[in-house]
Order: structure tokens, then sequence, then C-alpha cells
């Protein structure tokens, strides 16, 4: 009898191939909606062009033009690990669940005129074009990378909490300038000596930190992704530890403004050092403590190195069936 070749059974959403040309369209028509389509601020701006002057120091956003960079080097990343994956892949209809849902916040968007809710759907778009080519565990992998864009995004309403992060920095600086062995008088955001030496200084929304804290926010989320040696609840606490470490951080950094203002001087103090001592001190410490976070997680500093146990193995010798003097 002659062998019957059976063939394999197709699912009702199985999309074995898509053409690059497909491909290049559905790219172009973004390319468009997002670089040319000026439907936003009055219908005179793109969504781009939105997002890129929204990238200012009055929304407190002037790291957002780093965040598009990191997604690329954590989507390469992703795609360095799925390399042998990538080769066998096959695409999915399914990637539609992820498309649709961004196209429908497309049009959201443009109806409202509103650029957040555009920018928002470009991660659906783009992961569900992956899931469409390479598959539903390709685009699992992009997801995270693609989604990260999110944080490019200026919150509305996101000045309000510089009068807390204010109030936290001004009472942090206040303890930190006194464990300094500096004393000082504080007054609401305002902190002077208790010696007279130098003048009142005011802690403004400049000096409360939140710029700092979405930078180092950033730059913790993107290291905890990238420390995939790691538990995923190891990554989540690297990632949050932003938000203490920039407040605490933040604190040391005014309360030296303070100390130089006590021992060496009071204009270079609140000029010189006040301009330069968030490049020179905030992200240096900040960075310093994210390392021995990441370290102390891991394992690897010296007081907390994970003991290993040497198991050794004593040779047993086989008997040979003869005996001494036989």
């Amino acid at each position: 009898m002659r062998d019957v070749e059976t063939s394999p059974k197709a699912t009702a959403f199985n999309l074995p191939s898509v053409s690059w040309v497909g491909i290049g369209i559905f790219l172009l028509i973004v390319a468009w909606f997002y670089g040319f389509y000026p439907a936003y601020m009055g219908n005179s701006q793109s969504a781009l062009y939105w997002l890129e002057s929204a990238w200012n120091a009055e929304n407190d956003y002037e790291h957002g033009w780093m965040i598009p960079l990191l997604s690329l080097y954590m989507l390469r990343h992703a795609a360095l690990k799925m390399k042998s994956t990538l080769r066998e892949a096959e695409g999915s209809l399914h990637g539609l669940w992820a498309i649709v849902p961004g196209a429908l916040l497309c049009v959201l968007a443009v109806r409202t005129q509103q650029g957040r809710v555009a920018i928002g759907a470009l991660p659906f778009l783009l992961a569900g074009l992956v899931w469409c080519y390479w598959g539903g565990r390709a685009a699992l992998a992009s997801a995270f990378p693609f989604f990260f864009l999110w944080l490019s995004i200026p919150l509305p309403g996101f000045q309000q909490a510089t009068v807390g992060m204010q109030l936290l920095a001004t009472q942090g600086a206040h303890w930190g300038a006194g464990l300094l062995g500096v004393e000082t008088i504080m007054d609401g955001t305002n902190i002077a000596s208790a010696t007279g030496n130098w003048d009142a200084y005011s802690v403004a929304g400049g000096c409360s930190g939140i710029r700092s804290l979405m930078a180092l926010l950033m730059i913790s989320i993107a290291w905890a992704y990238l420390a995939d040696h790691l538990r995923l609840w190891k990554r989540v606490v690297l990632g949050l530890s932003a938000i203490p470490l920039a407040i605490i951080a933040n604190a040391f950094r005014v309360a030296s403004i303070f100390v130089c203002a006590e021992y060496i001087n009071p204009a270079f103090a609140g000029k010189t050092w006040h301009d330069w001592s968030g490049l020179l001190f905030f992200f240096p410490a900040s960075l310093v403590g994210l390392m021995l976070l990441h370290g102390l997680l891991a394992g690897e500093l010296p007081f907390f190195k994970k003991r290993r146990v040497v198991v050794r193995r004593h040779r047993v010798e086989q008997p040979t069936g003869k005996e001494d003097g036989v």
C-alpha cells in the first residue's frame, strides 16, 4: 500500500508567513500617522512633534529623548536572547488582538486631539506587528521594550507632586545638614543658618527632585529589565528603588549646598555648586546605590555572598577478587 501523506491540521488564525511588503506598508502608515498627520494642538502638530515639544524643563521631562534609545537597546537584548527561536517562528493573526485596540486608540486620539493617547497606542501596534510576523513568544518578549515607551509621555497634573517633593527635600536637607555638622533653621521650604553665616535659601520647585526622580526611575526600570538573572520580585524591587534613592540622594544634595555655604563660600554654594551638584553628586550617588542594591539582591556583595557547599567524593576501590598471599 502507498503511504498517504497527511498535512498538519491548520488552525483558524494561523499565519505561517507575512510578506515583507505587507510589513513595509503597515510601517509606512504608522510612520505617516505619527510623524506627519497634524491632529493635535489645534490640528497643527503630529503626535511625535507634540511629544518632542513636551520634553521640556517645564514638564520636567528633559530626559524624554533617552527613553526611545533605551527601548531600542532593550529590544535588541530581547532579540539576541530569542535569536534561535525567531528563525523557526511562525506568525499568527492573533496579533490583531493587539493591533485592533491600538488602532481604536489612534481613532480616539484624533477625535479628542490627545497626543498622549496616540503615543500610548504605539506599543500595541508594534507588539501586534511582531505577533503577526514572529508569533506570540516573540511578541511577549518584545512587549516590555515597547511599553517602556509609555515612560516618555508627560503625565497631566504631574507638577502637583512638586509641592510634596519640596517639603520632603526641605526636611531631608535640614536633617542631613545637621548630620554633617551644620545647624539650620527650617521655615516652610526656607532654610537659614542658625549661626547667621549665610542668608536663607529657598528650596524651589526645581530643587524638589521630581525631575531627577523621573530620570532615575527610567534608568532603574531599564536596569531591572536587563538584570534577567534575578528573580521577578527582585527585579521589581530594583526597578522601584529609584523612588527612595532619589528622595534620599536629593536631600543630601540640597544639604551639601548648606555645607558649602557654611564652610566654603555662600556665593559658590548658591550658584556654582547648586547648578552642578545634580550632575556631580545626585546621579553618581544614586547609581552607586543602584549598583549596591543590585549586588545585594544578586548575592554578589562580599558580606552577602552565598556560601558554596563543596561536596567531596571519596574514591571507593573496587575489590579485585585477589587477597594478599593467595
